[in-house]
């Protein structure tokens, strides 16, 4: 019985994507993943699946056919870090898993504006709602995932409403790609550069 490989590719660019995630990727019969996150192996000979909508369609196709393909799953960022290792974790054992780390978008912005992390708070906004503003008064600096609900300049709109207007904001905006972009500044300095896409961001407040 094969293993599923969950395999980090990193924050996007090809020239990120560890050794061990390329040669765990040439050993699968089958790809599993979005389809930005599958065009970055054009050579790949074996079949390619796009991602679902509905993740539990992975977990029944893995179900049934890893006894004769060796299935991979490619997820952005680091395998560990806010991707779909947690659905396949609830529904697989640690002994019939592969976990790949990657390079998350988070270590890629925060090496790109050269500053330590250790000290961060660090959440996604993916498909949810978190109350970072509460999380920015505790901690006073914060790394946010955010997806196009909760935006760079929703997140400003956020942080004005409540009083944080003089923050210091960074958006990561399409990291490592050609057409990535840094914007830095107050969060009213942060809506003019919008709109954004594929953003991670990092507030700080000191």
């Amino acid at each position: 019985m094969n293993n599923i490989a969950v395999i980090g590719i990193g924050p996007g660019a090809r020239e990120y994507v560890l050794p061990i995630a390329l040669k765990t990727i040439n050993e699968c019969q089958v790809l599993i993943g979005g389809d930005r996150n599958l065009a970055i192996f054009p050579e790949f000979k074996g079949e390619k699946i796009p991602l679902p909508k509905r993740m539990e369609e992975i977990i029944q196709y893995a179900k049934e056919n890893r006894a004769n393909k060796k299935i991979g799953v490619v997820v952005s960022g680091d395998s560990g870090f806010y991707s779909i290792l947690g659905l396949i974790r609830r529904n697989f054992s640690e002994e019939e898993l592969e976990v790949i780390p990657g390079i998350s978008a988070l270590q890629y912005l925060f090496s790109r504006i050269k500053l330590p992390w250790q000290d961060f708070s660090l959440m996604s906004l993916h498909g949810k709602q978190a109350n970072f503003i509460d999380e920015i008064r505790r901690v006073g600096k914060i790394a946010l995932l955010t997806d196009a609900i909760f935006s760079p300049e929703k997140l400003a709109d956020t942080l004005i409403i409540e009083g944080l207007a003089n923050v210091h904001m960074v958006v990561g905006e399409n990291l490592s790609y050609p057409e990535e972009r840094i914007l830095r500044g107050t969060p009213e300095a942060i809506k003019d550069g919008a709109p954004y896409q594929m953003c991670v961001v990092v507030i700080i407040n000191e």
